[in-house]
């Protein structure tokens, strides 16, 4: 909703320049958000620790196709971010434990409604699919 809540989107909210100028485009913090949240990996890694913290391994095991790699970029993205906080514990071998900070908690919400929309309208997007697909072909 805009700030006046009259019904009108926020993102509808205000006029864009025409054309969109391609420096206030990178520059955009929604853009920003919408690169990470919408990365393979990252919405899964917050959707599991929204569930309760877990150790690197733990999180290696839990994520088919994840390669150690991409687990510690993206987990480190996460961190930079503010939405992952990482604990290492004086044990040995130290012993490392990620889990969400109160940002990436925050951020459960409106991934919740996103993806409740995409479960509600998978079947009108499917069919939309197909029909655009069916138009190339012709």
């Amino acid at each position: 909703m805009s700030g006046t809540n009259t019904g009108v989107p926020s993102v509808l909210a205000h006029d864009l320049p025409r054309p969109v100028p391609a420096d206030e485009l990178a520059a955009c913090p929604v853009g920003d958000v919408f690169r990470r949240v919408g990365d393979k990996w990252s919405m899964l890694l917050v959707i599991l620790l929204g569930g309760r913290p877990h150790r690197y391994n733990e999180l290696h095991r839990a994520v088919d196709g994840i390669s150690q790699r991409m687990l510690t970029r993206t987990l480190r993205g996460l961190e930079a971010d503010g939405l992952v906080r990482r604990e290492v514990h004086p044990t040995v071998p130290p012993s490392v434990e990620y889990s969400l900070s109160p940002l990436g908690g925050s951020l459960l919400e409106p991934l919740s409604a996103l993806a409740d929309w995409a479960v509600r309208h998978e079947a009108e997007i499917n069919e939309a699919r197909s029909r655009h697909t069916d138009a190339r072909r012709r």
